[in-house]
């Protein structure tokens, strides 16, 4: 399963760009509005993102499924929140959801080696400290969230 979080990155960011790029306003306008729907408001956005992913399971979109489980994980989502989040979804779906569930739990495997994989580069490289290492972690933050809003 290594490859497919990044596979679905690079597709996913890819198929965007050429959508926006050669679609129509109303197009575009549905993207914003999807990106915006998720904010913090009156429910916060981690809310949000775990009602995006009982949606797209009941939905049986496995490519939604896998961006809400990514969105999800970013928000700090535990392993116990997903498979409470899970149940909702299966209730609420019935059985045929099941396929998805366990596609579900093969990609949250995979986010969860990619972070852990992540904290423990982190550890061994030392990370900078001070000002310089939040400046830096900072940036990365704003590059990443940056780079998901391009995605939408």
């Amino acid at each position: 399963m290594a490859g497919k979080l990044a596979a679905f990155h690079a597709f996913r960011s890819t198929m965007n760009e050429k959508l926006l790029r050669k679609g129509n306003l109303q197009l575009k306008r549905f993207f914003n509005l999807d990106s915006q729907v998720y904010s913090d408001g009156a429910l916060s956005s981690r809310t949000k993102e775990l009602l995006g992913l009982v949606a797209s399971a009941v939905l049986r979109c496995d490519d939604c499924i896998t961006y809400h489980l990514i969105r999800c994980a970013e928000a700090g989502v535990t392993d116990e929140e997903f498979f409470e989040t899970f149940n909702v979804i299966l209730i609420v779906g019935g059985s045929i959801t099941i396929p998805h569930l366990r596609r579900a739990v093969e990609t949250l495997e995979e986010i969860r080696t990619q972070e852990e994989h992540t904290s423990n580069q982190n550890q061994r490289s030392g990370e900078k400290t001070g000002k310089q290492g939040k400046k830096a972690g900072r940036k990365a933050r704003v590059q990443a969230w940056e780079k998901r809003r391009k995605e939408k």
